[in-house]
């Protein structure tokens, strides 16, 4: 889903034909418009979701309102497993990033999907160690990177997992405001719009509304670095 925050965790993709089947059997199909909120933090909860077409941000709010940015989910990718599993209430926001369709199913259900097919809770258990994997590289990167190695490593991570290969160039096939870009990369709005604009002068990339095209990604690599 890239050695960030967006994380590579298609379950869905993971599953045999049989194994599909069953998960889909187990669950039943909700739809969301962009801009959508599909749970909200200290929401109690005992459903999880799999989305099977879309983005979805995951997010919270600081005390003076602040949206801080943790993760964007794709196709694929479990939402809401802790707080299904465990019962805790739900420590993020999920917001669909464009229309957004999910398998939503209750814990009690998917423990049952798991018993049945064991091998999938292996695949589970590294999907979820990788998630925390990528959360300590988050802090390290903070501590190392200033805002603009910070937004590079971003863009690197997206290209890597949402990017489509163009005639020229890599367009990032998720739609993501500035604001929502600072709030991923630990920055202000303003710092965010600048680091833009000096890869825009270097012609590592080229930004359009909501739409980034990435000409020169090793640039961007060297500068996460």
């Amino acid at each position: 889903m890239g050695g960030g925050d967006v994380v590579g965790d298609d379950l869905l993709g993971s599953l045999s034909a049989d194994e599909r089947r069953d998960l889909q059997e187990r669950a039943r199909r909700r739809r969301f418009r962009r801009g959508a909120t599909l749970f909200s933090e200290g929401d109690s909860s005992d459903r999880l979701a799999v989305i099977e077409e879309g983005r979805v941000k995951i997010s919270y709010f600081t005390d003076d309102g602040r949206e801080v940015v943790l993760a964007v989910r794709g196709p694929g990718s479990l939402l809401g497993e802790l707080s299904a599993l465990d019962g805790e209430p739900r420590s993020a926001n999920a917001t669909a990033l464009e229309s957004v369709e999910v398998l939503s199913l209750a814990a009690d259900d998917f423990l049952a999907f798991l018993e049945r097919h064991p091998s999938v809770s292996i695949r589970l258990l590294k999907t979820l160690t990788r998630k925390l994997r990528q959360a300590d590289r988050r802090r390290v990167e903070f501590s190392e990177h200033d805002s603009v190695g910070r937004v590079a490593k971003r863009l690197v991570d997206l290209v890597e997992e949402f990017g489509v290969p163009q005639d020229e160039g890599t367009l990032i096939d998720v739609s993501l405001t500035q604001e929502e870009l600072a709030g991923w990369t630990g920055s202000s709005r303003e710092a965010v719009s600048r680091a833009l604009q000096a890869f825009r002068k270097r012609g590592w990339i080229e930004t359009k509304r909501r739409a980034i095209t990435v000409y020169d990604v090793d640039a961007l690599r060297r500068r996460a670095t």
